[in-house]
């Protein structure tokens, strides 16, 4: 953590010197004229930072009107290509995808050795699509090409943990973290990766100090936005709604665009009571970034208040933008999985979760996996990978009530009492309010699973270090 803590301040020191340098000569000490929109989104683009909305709408104009009369510019198919995969993260519109793929490798053709702002607009575009794979390969194209350059790694991160290789993303980190501060550019952009990489590993005090700090260098409203958001993620795993809705609204007030904010004041407000509120904002989320997982959170909320007719219309919303996205080359199969395997057919849950595995064998997979078994009636394969989840040695440190949950259920269909009481109560100590649906459900459980008997405590698998 002290590695992190130096970082800022020496990312905040060159800010300082910067402002010092622009002074000048003539005594003329007036700020430079502010940046007009392409200027920033190109800034942005160019460090992997957020853009605002409208910023790119004006990269985006302005590019495809210079390619139009400068066909052979690469590095403008890659800004255009690069502006093109973040408009379509923040809108969720996948049609934007294939234009970036397109411009991308426009850009590659063009100069295909050493293209690093090429590799990496593929690598954030393969993740965006959840093709982690490609992801990776492109990431580490981007690193061999310019290894000194920070801007190539956080994407490579990305992927990494997109595939489970959790070891591989902590490498990358390091390696991040080893190369001089005059050349990250974007001390922030460093620091979200730094605290996601945390996160995983379960060390949560540090992934929110270090989050905090991202905030805090945040260049830009969207960057600062961004990074709210991810607090506002984090405090929602670890079971504290209030302060999750307080980081959602203040990446609001940096960025109206910030839609994610939006969905996770709908996942608080309804944690903390606030029903109609909760509604509202989802509905507002998914009219502007309409996830196929916020149309499943929203679908759930409905269920959990006894309107299902209302579910089920957010239920084929999420279909319908599964298929558009899969148009696109969108890979969904994790929600789809647990969509069908506690709202649909488990057993096509898991013929979908195991493809997906054998491409992204990540924790939250693992989870999904052994959840949709358990649905589908195969508890004891299901165990295996419930464990995985929730095995702190293999990857599984982030504390998730979800995973907890599911592990405890599964175990009580086996016959595991001790185990499954365990785990459900562990999964309601980390978020007592983690799921509309399915809160009650553990209590419940627990209640009919009754006090423990005598005899010594069961041990706690997977015991590790937790901050």
């Amino acid at each position: 953590m002290q590695s992190v803590r130096v970082l800022a301040g020496a990312v905040v020191g060159c800010f300082v010197l910067g402002g010092v340098l622009v002074v000048m000569p003539d005594g003329d000490r007036r700020p430079p004229p502010s940046p007009g929109p392409v200027a920033r989104a190109v800034t942005a683009v160019g460090s992997g930072a957020p853009a605002s909305l409208p910023d790119l709408v004006a990269l985006i104009g302005d590019r495809e009107a210079h390619l139009r009369a400068h066909p052979g510019d690469v590095r403008s198919w890659a800004e255009l290509g690069t502006a093109y995969v973040e408009r379509g993260e923040r809108t969720a519109e996948p049609r934007y995808f294939p234009k970036a793929d397109a411009a991308l490798r426009t850009s590659l053709k063009g100069r295909p050795k050493g293209n690093t702002e090429a590799f990496r607009g593929l690598a954030a575009l393969a993740n965006a699509r959840h093709d982690f794979r490609a992801a990776r390969g492109w990431g580490e194209a981007a690193v061999a090409a310019s290894p000194k350059r920070w801007t190539a790694y956080p994407a490579l991160i990305d992927a990494y943990r997109g595939l489970g290789d959790y070891k591989n993303a902590r490498r990358t980190l390091a390696e991040l973290m080893e190369l001089p501060s005059g050349s990250r550019a974007s001390g922030a952009q460093v620091l979200v990766r730094a605290g996601l990489v945390y996160r995983d590993r379960g060390w949560r005090e540090d992934s929110a100090a270090t989050l905090s700090d991202a905030a805090a260098l945040a260049s830009a409203p969207a960057e600062q936005a961004d990074c709210l958001v991810r607090l506002g993620e984090l405090a929602w795993e670890r079971g504290e709604p209030a302060e999750s809705l307080r980081a959602f609204e203040s990446a609001l007030r940096a960025d109206p665009g910030e839609h994610a904010a939006r969905a996770g004041q709908g996942r608080a407000l309804a944690a903390l009571g606030r029903d109609s509120e909760a509604l509202l904002a989802y509905q507002s989320a998914l009219a502007k970034q309409p996830l196929p997982r916020y149309a499943l959170e929203l679908g759930e909320l409905y269920e959990s208040l006894g309107l299902d007719g209302a579910a089920r219309a957010q239920y084929d919303v999420l279909r319908a933008r599964v298929r558009e996205g899969d148009a696109a080359g969108v890979n969904e199969e994790l929600v789809l999985g647990l969509f069908e395997a506690d709202h649909g057919d488990a057993g096509s849950a898991v013929r979908r979760l195991r493809a997906e595995w054998a491409r992204h064998p990540s924790v939250a997979v693992a989870d999904a996996l052994g959840w949709a078994l358990h649905r589908d009636g195969k508890d004891k394969e299901a165990i295996g990978f419930a464990t995985r989840a929730t095995d702190r040695v293999r990857g599984g440190g982030a504390r998730i009530a979800l995973y907890s949950f599911h592990r405890g259920m599964i175990e009580r269909r086996l016959g595991k009492e001790s185990a499954a009481r365990r785990h459900l109560g562990e999964a309601l100590r980390i978020s007592p309010v983690f799921s509309p649906l399915l809160v009650p459900v553990a209590s419940r459980t627990l209640e009919e699973l009754g006090e423990p008997g005598p005899g010594p405590a069961p041990g706690v698998e997977g015991a590790g270090r937790q901050r």
